[in-house]
């Protein structure tokens, strides 16, 4: 991807990314870059907000 005129055409077919597509790639990369344990630890955080986040935050209730 160190070709700018590969960038370019790449750009030119694709279109430029949003911003959200952006961070998610960041953290993406930052998630790949935690040991297997942490990543699990993660995983389960955002499965228990995703089930009932009422139940993940005790200040909303």
């Amino acid at each position: 991807m160190k070709n700018p005129t590969f960038v370019a055409e790449l750009q030119k077919r694709l279109g430029a990314p949003s911003s959200e597509t952006v961070e998610s790639l960041r953290l993406l990369k930052a998630f790949l870059k935690l040991a297997p344990g942490q990543r699990f630890e993660i995983i389960e955080l955002v499965e228990r907000l995703a089930a009932d986040p009422a139940d993940s935050d005790p200040t909303l209730c």
